[in-house]
Formats: C-alpha cells, sequence, structure tokens
C-alpha cells in the first residue's frame, strides 16, 4: 500500500475498529510488527509503515528530526481521514511518537512509548554509527552477506553481548540491488541522521507536557533506557504509568512478544477515565 506515494505501509483489521498505530524503531520497517499485528487486529484498524528513510519508504537527503516523522504521521492520517489513535512507538519510532502526541494531543487516545528515553546521548549514536561502519556494503551478493554475518560480524562486537542478535537484524536490512549487489534496505546517511537528530536535544518537556495515558515499557536489561532515567520518566508526569519487561533487551516486542501484547493490550483496553 502506498500512502501519499511516498510511503509504504500496511493495514490490518476492521475498517469499523478503533485505530492503532505502531511506529518501528532505527533500521526497522513496517515488517517488525508482523509478529504483534495480528494480536490487535481483531478489534482494531492496525496501520504500520515504513518511516522516511527506511524500508520502501522515501529516501530524502535531510529531514530526519522526530518533528519530519511526526509530522509525515500527521499527514498520513489525514490522507486515511482517521482523526484519533491509539499510538506505539519503539526506540526511534518512541521518539517521533512522543514528539507526536505532544504536538496533537487532540488525536491521540492513548500512548505506549518502549525502550526509548527523552535524553540526549552522543554515546548511542556513535555506537550506531560503529555497527554501520563495520559493515563492509555492498556486498558482491546475499549469501556473502549472510556468510558476513554469521561467520565475521560478532568478532568485530566482542564487547557487545547483543552482538550475534544485531547482527541478524542489521542481515534482514540486507537486499538485493537491481545491479545483483546486496546493500543496505535503507538509506544509511539518513539512518544516521534520524540516529543524531533524534538525540540532539532532550525531550523532557514534552514528557512532561503529555496530557493523554500513556504506558512506558523497559526491558530490563536495555542499554539504550538506562534503568535510571526509565525511573525519571515515571516520576515526571503523574500520566505515566511504567512496565518493566523482563528477561528483555531493547527489543522488548522482539525478546517477550506475548508479554508485550498482553500489556499493551490490557492498557489500551482499560478505562483509564
Amino acid at each position: 500500500m502506498l500512502i501519499l506515494e511516498k510511503f509504504y505501509g500496511e493495514l490490518a483489521g476492521p475498517e469499523t475498529g478503533e485505530k492503532l498505530v505502531f511506529l518501528h524503531g532505527l533500521m526497522g520497517s513496517a515488517a517488525n510488527w508482523r509478529g504483534v499485528v495480528p494480536a490487535f487486529s481483531d478489534k482494531y484498524q492496525v496501520l504500520t509503515y515504513d518511516q522516511r528513510g527506511h524500508g520502501r519508504s522515501i529516501q530524502p537527503e535531510n529531514g530526519y528530526d522526530p518533528e519530519d516523522f511526526a509530522e509525515d504521521l500527521r499527514l498520513i492520517l489525514g490522507e486515511l481521514g482517521w482523526q484519533k489513535i491509539y499510538l506505539v512507538g519503539h526506540s526511534m519510532g518512541g521518539r517521533n511518537a512522543l514528539h507526536f502526541a505532544y504536538k496533537y494531543p487532540e488525536i491521540v487516545n492513548k500512548l505506549v512509548i518502549e525502550d526509548i528515553g527523552p535524553d540526549t546521548s552522543e554515546v548511542a549514536t556513535r555506537r550506531i554509527e560503529d555497527l554501520l561502519d563495520s559493515v563492509p556494503t555492498p556486498f558482491a551478493s546475499r549469501s556473502e552477506a549472510r556468510s558476513f554475518f554469521q561467520n565475521q560480524f560478532e568478532g568485530l562486537h566482542p564487547k557487545n553481548p547483543r552482538a550475534r542478535a544485531i547482527g541478524q537484524y542489521l542481515y534482514t536490512n540486507i537486499k538485493e540491488t537491481d545491479t545483483g549487489l546486496a546493500d543496505w534496505r535503507f538509506f544509511k546517511k539518513g539512518i544516521l541522521r534520524a540516529a543524531t537528530r533524534g538525540r540532539a536535544v532532550d525531550r523532557w518537556a514534552e514528557v512532561k507536557g503529555l496530557v493523554m495515558p500513556t504506558l512506558w515499557i523497559r526491558g530490563d536489561e536495555s542499554v539504550e533506557f538506562p534503568h535510571e532515567v526509565y525511573e525519571q520518566v515515571l516520576q515526571s508526569n503523574k500520566k505515566i504509568r511504567g512496565i518493566l519487561v523482563s528477561p528483555s533487551g531493547h527489543w522488548v516486542h522482539f525478546d517477550q512478544t506475548q508479554q508485550f501484547i498482553d500489556e499493551v493490550r490490557h492498557f489500551l483496553e482499560e478505562n483509564t477515565e
């Protein structure tokens, strides 16, 4: 499905259902939510889409601030005619969801943010740069790429306990190009700009300004979202409640899919008035 002729997206569930949007994280795509969407599409009409710079959507040179991603979502909702939504965002998608909910509170019924904080972090940005720079794209073929991630990638990051899982995730972002080479599915320059711009300024004012019920989820082993920042988020706004998922890292909806589904569904359906 093309949205605004610029974004690739997928719709699931009844047209008469309440509207639910999932925003993927950095280097992700709409496909990241395929293990989650079926649990909601019985009741909700669910939208997932590749955000700018990702997957099959537009890949402009600039425009990778949370404000830009939020404006994309506003235009997409306008085209679909969706006036009220439930909004879930993971990692980068969580930052984008945070800004959208803060700027357009009249549109968001409830907000769920998965494993991302509102603080600045040059360390996180450098970590992403190091990961991408360690991958010698383009490869001659997908089989060569597969061999690299299976046999070499983990050894390049000996201090990262999740290097194998990260390598598997990165490999899913390798596609065969028209020339027969294998290269990134996403726009690398845009990814790095999104990583930099997403954490260029802190978003604490937006956290404190949220007016809708909000669920903030953290994986107990997450490096990207420190526990002390998680606790600070919970103390900053009475509209926010937290869920600590164990054992889990940054990708809670992958590591503990059923618990993630259960917690989000309960939150969306409970009466919070």
